[in-house]
């Protein structure tokens, strides 16, 4: 009897405690499409029913259909490394200032994952740094300099040595002996194999160090250079950036932003070069730049075209 009557008092507290919840969740939706309803947000209704031609407002909202970020992506990467796994960075946007995380982009490790040669980055900083010099010093040889005409003193005077012009190299005022004489061009070039190590060092040192960054493009809302500033300062990407895009064309608004700003600079994927990396903080690179350079250093790196070729040793 007692159980009975135990059973019978449990069922009716669940009863009412279930009665409860469904008008508290009654009253919360009626109340939420009322907002919802009155609200002067934006939010678009449809007005149209089906199958008939007055217009009834619908109370489903139209919601953004955009995914939940992060999106974990991955890319196609051209001959895969079979020991070493690719690495990954998070695919940024410019469109913000806040430091928003589109995905994450897998990089190729031989690219991206070489280790660090000192000594080719210094021959890469040194080629680039004199290959273009141009030297225009000049000096005179004792045929052009002025005067010296006359022998400063007879052939065999006493307690002196025997000279014949005052401008020779051995006084002051005489011509230089083996002088620079005009202009002297320092070109000179590099193997393509230090080109292409000097590269992909540089890459995979940035990328150690945590300053490259890969965006989805150069777009940003406004041509203010504050913008660009605040965000920079606001992620710490350093007093210098540098930006990369697949094409030699930006955005209007880009372009603005970054011409009154010198240690801000871009450009396009086919002038990167190892002493522009080295002589800015950050590498900003879109996710077309760093497709364009995977696979051209790839195409070097894997190119049969001198493989069949036969050296024959001069006799």
């Amino acid at each position: 009897m007692l159980h009975t009557v135990q059973k019978t008092c449990r069922t009716s507290w669940c009863r009412l405690v279930s009665d409860f919840i469904s008008k508290c969740q009654v009253s919360t939706s009626a109340a939420v499409l009322q907002n919802l309803g009155s609200s002067s947000s934006g939010t678009q209704f449809i007005h149209a029913e089906r199958g008939s031609g007055v217009g009834v407002k619908q109370t489903t909202p139209v919601y953004d259909r955009r995914q939940p970020l992060p999106l974990i992506t991955s890319r196609k990467i051209d001959f895969p490394n079979r020991f070493i796994k690719p690495r990954q960075a998070w695919l940024e946007t410019l469109s913000s200032i806040e430091d928003e995380k589109l995905g994450i982009v897998d990089l190729h490790p031989d690219i991206f994952c070489t280790y660090p040669r000192l000594d080719i980055l210094h021959e890469n900083v040194k080629w680039q740094t004199t290959y273009k010099r141009i030297s225009f010093a000049k000096t005179k040889t004792r045929a052009e300099v002025r005067g010296g005409g006359k022998k400063p003193w007879p052939q065999k005077y006493p307690s002196k040595s025997r000279q014949g012009s005052r401008r020779s190299p051995l006084w002051k005022g005489g011509g230089v002996a083996k002088g620079p004489r005009g202009s002297r061009s320092y070109f000179c070039l590099l193997n393509t194999s230090k080109k292409v190590l000097g590269l992909r060092v540089a890459l995979s040192v940035k990328y150690a160090q945590d300053d490259l960054h890969i965006v989805d493009s150069l777009e940003i809302p406004t041509s203010e250079k504050k913008y660009i500033e605040e965000l920079i300062e606001s992620r710490q990407w350093g007093l210098s950036v540098l930006f990369i895009d697949e094409t030699d064309v930006v955005s209007e608004n880009f372009a603005r932003a970054l011409d009154k700003i010198p240690h801000f600079n871009v450009m396009p994927v086919y002038g990167l070069n190892v002493y522009s990396m080295l002589k800015h903080n950050t590498l900003v690179m879109t996710l077309g730049a760093v497709e364009a350079v995977e696979q051209k250093l790839l195409e070097h790196l894997h190119s049969t075209e001198n493989r069949d070729k036969k050296y024959v040793l001069n006799s």
